[in-house]
């Protein structure tokens, strides 16, 4: 087992916001995961913060547990799912949030078990025109991606600074591209400079095409999840 499949422990904690499944060292958290919110102080908050509804012993306040928003039973009556905060069960966010949290289901349920199943490319190093026929894959925890052929790497999911997906077939509309490819820039172990990977979609099998853009349409979404958590 390589470091980067290493087993994490887990531990259950209860939190104002409901049961939460964590990792038992915070070194080891999904590089995808968001933090609690803290709650906007029920004293700071007489109104809802949506319809601006006067809070009384009829009305009364509920927080979102994505962003931490004080409303009515009107405006956060959702209760749904949250892995990117470890939650057990679906938990009540304001209608904002939880279509927000409803697009990324898409990703935890599909496109990580694309990403983690791999596909095949074609990849190049820094500025080197030779290329290597390498499988890649996100780890099992979500934190490394490993590429694995003549050679091995291992990129920490956090060390990953861009990435752009290469794409052809663009036509005025916008129609008919399919991603080929994509340029990763990371740092890597042995060095504090960046260094930019190339990866290009094998050419062998049609059925190879379709998995690497599945892959790489994944990849593109994992990247947004990436940023949104950095700029928390």
């Amino acid at each position: 087992m390589s470091g980067g499949e290493a087993c994490d422990g887990k531990k259950l904690v209860r939190s104002s916001s409901g049961l939460r499944m964590v990792p038992k060292h915070h070194a080891a958290r999904s590089p995808f995961g968001l933090d609690e919110p803290p709650w906007v102080p029920d004293k700071d908050c007489p109104r809802c913060m949506q319809c601006e509804t006067k809070f009384d012993f009829i009305t009364r306040k509920h927080h979102c547990r994505r962003c931490g928003k004080c409303f009515c039973d009107k405006c956060c009556s959702k209760k749904v799912p949250l892995p990117r905060m470890c939650f057990v069960d679906p938990v009540r966010q304001c209608a904002e949030c939880a279509l927000i949290s409803q697009k990324e289901t898409e990703f935890y349920d599909k496109q990580l078990k694309v990403l983690m199943n791999g596909a095949t490319f074609s990849v190049a190093r820094g500025t080197s025109e030779k290329s290597e026929l390498m499988v890649c894959r996100l780890s099992n925890n979500q934190r490394y991606l490993f590429l694995d052929g003549d050679s091995h790497y291992e990129i920490e999911i956090a060390q990953i600074s861009t990435v752009q997906i290469l794409t052809e077939g663009f036509t005025p509309g916008g129609g008919n591209t399919r991603a080929t490819g994509m340029l990763l820039q990371c740092k890597v172990p042995e060095s504090e400079e960046l260094t930019q990977m190339k990866f290009t979609a094998s050419e062998d099998f049609n059925s190879n095409k379709k998995l690497s853009a599945a892959w790489l349409a994944a990849m593109h979404k994992a990247a947004k999840l990436l940023y949104e958590s950095r700029d928390q």
